[in-house]
């Protein structure tokens, strides 16, 4: 009978998969999908505009109509500010700064030496709880960490004598379903931040969204998924698979002592450059605070994103010197410009991006829409955290057929952040429920071009494992991830917890 039922089981989550994939892939690609969008909006404008459609924003006597671009001023308006909606767009300059830093110590072998070393280094008792503590943190390397960490996870437990299936699942977990959390400002967070601040510019240009305004709580974050993946592991995953019997698969291999000298050096320039931050933030009259000495406004906030840019390349370049990798000082821009060849499939995506939320704002059909829809919430009463929930679980939805985060959040955020800072919600806050249900997913979508990777690191231990055998194995991650991230979201709101510094629920 348990046969039987498992079985059913594995048919039903397989029909269902196969559900998800076939809608998925007849979405165009992310790229193609906003220049359909964009074109969409053009027809829309049109089409709404002539029924003289107009609306009050709430707090202003002012009426807005909805504005054609099929018309001579939208047409100059399309060629006029094509480059200027490229070039302005807020998350391009943000995230190429960064992985100028982040790139160089990805590419000398910096992020994969310190995983490798986190784990190996961890107590036995403590593997677990390392191996997703490395793979939330692994996104420091973009989606990179999805091809280290999953099969180095897998090695570090098939060395300790552990299933090693366990380990690719807890790494896999850590770095799809923890993606967007860290200790540390990330890439996304500059990401998402600048998309979230572009779509409130047209609407209250006071209201700036930064890399650190989902901090405080994607900190918290990482403990509290770190210790949830590794129960998940230890109590229901580890115990489903049983004991190893086969064989496949390596030993992970220690890191030399050069890349140990090199760590080491990397880390001590890391202690001595936050020391030296701190020591100017406390200075007397510091040029980083405000002009009252608070650090919320402050241009030390304002300035975050070079501020970890020059902690990269500083502890990159110590590393890159330590190890042999950078010989000269022509290898750093070598080394930057190959980290920079990864992101030209961003660059692209923004470009059509930008101008889908350009014309959003252009016509007016975002804030209508926000407008209309925080209007239908209060009327029927719902505008309370329920509200947010349902985002949350709309949101992870989507994500099964969306996989890139920055693609959903462009798409979601001309509505939702407005919609919501009309019913007085920080958009901060929002962009903060969006990351916990756009990450929790990850792992259980066959759009995730990185499912397929992983698939191949996991046949090297079982050759008989399929899509299904890989979605079943994630799903309780997924779920339980979810569920919990919810309850630490609503503590923080309930408790008033800022998300970030002076970042509340509220405006």
């Amino acid at each position: 009978m348990a046969t039987q039922s498992n079985a059913s089981e594995g048919k039903g989550l397989s029909r269902f998969l196969n559900v998800i994939e076939r809608a998925g892939n007849r979405l165009p690609d992310p790229f193609m999908l906003f220049v359909y969008l964009a074109l969409f909006v053009i027809l829309l404008s049109w089409f709404i505009s002539l029924f003289d459609v107009s609306f009050q924003q709430p707090g202003s006597e002012e009426l807005i109509t909805i504005k054609s671009l099929v018309s001579a001023e939208g047409l100059q308006y399309i060629l006029t500010s094509m480059l200027d909606n490229f070039v302005g767009f807020k998350p391009l300059g943000l995230v190429l700064a960064m992985m100028l830093g982040i790139g160089l110590a990805d590419k000398i072998g910096l992020l994969e030496t310190a995983i490798k070393s986190t784990i190996l280094k961890a107590p036995p008792a403590l593997v677990t709880y390392a191996v997703i503590f490395v793979g939330i943190l692994g996104n420091l390397a973009s989606d990179a960490a999805f091809v280290i960490v999953p099969p180095l996870a897998a090695m570090v437990f098939y060395t300790v004598g552990r299933h090693p299936l366990a380990g690719l699942a807890a790494g896999f977990a850590g770095v799809g379903a923890g993606f967007t959390a860290n200790i540390i400002i990330a890439g996304t967070d500059a990401l998402l931040s600048g998309i979230s601040t572009e779509v409130m510019q047209n609407l209250d240009s006071n209201i700036v969204v930064t890399p650190v305004d989902n901090w405080y709580f994607m900190m918290v974050s990482v403990v509290v998924l770190s210790i949830t993946g590794a129960l998940i592991t230890e109590k229901i995953v580890e115990p489903r698979l049983g004991k190893y019997e086969g064989k496949g698969g390596e030993a992970l291999k220690a890191s030399t002592s050069l890349e140990k000298r090199g760590l080491r050096n990397a880390a001590i320039v890391a202690l001595a450059y936050v020391a030296l931050i701190l020591l100017v933030i406390f200075l007397p009259n510091s040029p980083l605070r405000n002009e009252e000495g608070g650090i919320i406004p402050s241009p030390f906030l304002d300035g975050i994103i070079p501020i970890i840019l020059f902690w990269f390349v500083a502890v990159g370049v110590t590393y890159g010197k330590t190890v042999g990798k950078l010989e000269s000082s022509r290898d750093i821009s070598k080394y930057m410009g190959e980290a920079m060849k990864d992101m030209s499939g961003f660059i692209v995506l923004i470009f059509a991006a930008a101008q889908f939320i350009a014309y959003f704002d252009w016509t007016n059909l975002g804030t209508w829409i926000a407008v209309s829809g925080a209007n239908f919430l209060e009327s029927i009463g719902l505008t309370g955290i329920a509200v947010i929930i349902g985002f949350v679980l709309l949101t992870a939805v989507m994500n099964l057929f969306i996989f890139s985060g920055s693609a959903q959040w462009a798409l979601e955020a001309p509505i939702f952040v407005k919609m919501f800072y009309f019913l007085d919600y920080h958009p901060a806050f929002i962009q903060a429920a969006y990351r916990i249900a756009d990450s929790s997913t990850n792992i259980i979508t066959p759009m995730n071009p990185y499912i397929i990777i992983v698939l191949a690191f996991m046949k090297e231990y079982d050759k008989k494992a399929g899509l299904g055998t890989l979605i079943a194995l994630m799903l309780p991650y997924s779920i339980i991830f979810l569920s919990v991230w919810i309850v630490l979201l609503l503590i923080f709101a309930f408790l008033g917890i800022p998300f970030g510094p002076g970042i509340g629920i509220h405006l």
